[in-house]
């Protein structure tokens, strides 16, 4: 099974996924990352592929973006990178961080690099290194039907659709009944970034979803930065995704145990 679908069969609620941006802060600090937030007890990881032109995301994360490609990250460096964290470090037998990692890696990111590797070789790589899913913003729902989920439906990878508060029921169904996994629910029209609460408007959103009772369960993202943003999340959705405030905290720490720390203090509050 699908670790993205295995986690939602054992966990229903109260799910928390983190996203970071791969190469930023630093060109070499993906694999660490990725093992100290399963350690840190993270459910589920969202790994971004940096772009020149990351339309649906906001100030934050696009400096993360712009950063990484000047340290020097690609797509092709990336996978490179994920090589072998499904499997433990020998250097570091007793320590939780060495355990292989286990819990659902999800890559996020735009269609330009993706299509520029090859959608094939892309889902071909993404099962040689342990990725079970992938998130592409961009991607045209008419093209992901014809052309894209023929080739990730051949080597399980999970596509993850998004909706808005502008997305039609019809549609919102539509996407249900075509996907696997989960469905990505954006919070607001806007683009990422932290917010201190969720209005009316936004809530009554989260309640119309709800009340649809979907075939997959969703998860809350864009804008959850603290204790009233991640309940709201988690009483209207199988739980929450947190992006920016993670990427902000970690360029400030530099460290990836110390940012989550950090984050995990900030959602008390």
């Amino acid at each position: 099974m699908n670790r993205i679908n295995k986690l939602f069969a054992t966990k229903r609620e109260n799910i928390l996924s983190i996203y970071f941006c791969a190469g930023h802060p630093t060109l070499g600090g993906t694999a660490d990352t990725i093992r100290t937030l399963q350690q840190k007890g993270i459910d589920m990881i969202e790994i971004g592929i940096p772009f020149s032109d990351p339309m649906a995301d906001g100030p934050v994360i696009q400096d993360a973006a712009t950063k990484a490609l000047r340290n020097g990250m690609t797509l092709k460096k990336l996978f490179s990178q994920l090589e072998g964290i499904r499997e433990p470090l020998n250097s570091q037998p007793d320590s939780l961080n060495s355990q292989p990692v286990s819990i659902p890696l999800i890559l996020m990111g735009y269609l330009n690099p993706i299509m520029q590797f090859g959608f094939d070789a892309f889902c071909q790589r993404c099962v040689e290194v342990g990725i079970d899913g992938v998130i592409i913003p961009d991607l045209p729902f008419k093209d992901y039907l014809e052309e894209y989920k023929p080739v990730a439906d051949h080597y399980g990878i999970r596509i993850i659709m998004l909706i808005t508060p502008e997305t039609s029921d019809e549609r919102i169904r539509f996407i249900d009944e075509h996907t696997d996994g989960f469905i990505y629910m954006v919070s607001s029209a806007a683009t990422t970034g932290a917010q201190k609460e969720f209005d009316d408007q936004k809530q009554a959103y989260f309640s119309r979803i709800k009340a649809m009772h979907l075939n997959h369960p969703c998860m809350i993202g864009f804008g959850i930065s603290n204790r009233q943003t991640l309940q709201t999340a988690q009483a209207n959705a199988a739980g929450a995704i947190i992006g920016s405030k993670f990427v902000k905290l970690y360029e400030e720490t530099r460290d990836p145990a110390q940012a989550m720390d950090q984050l995990l203090e900030a959602l008390k509050q």
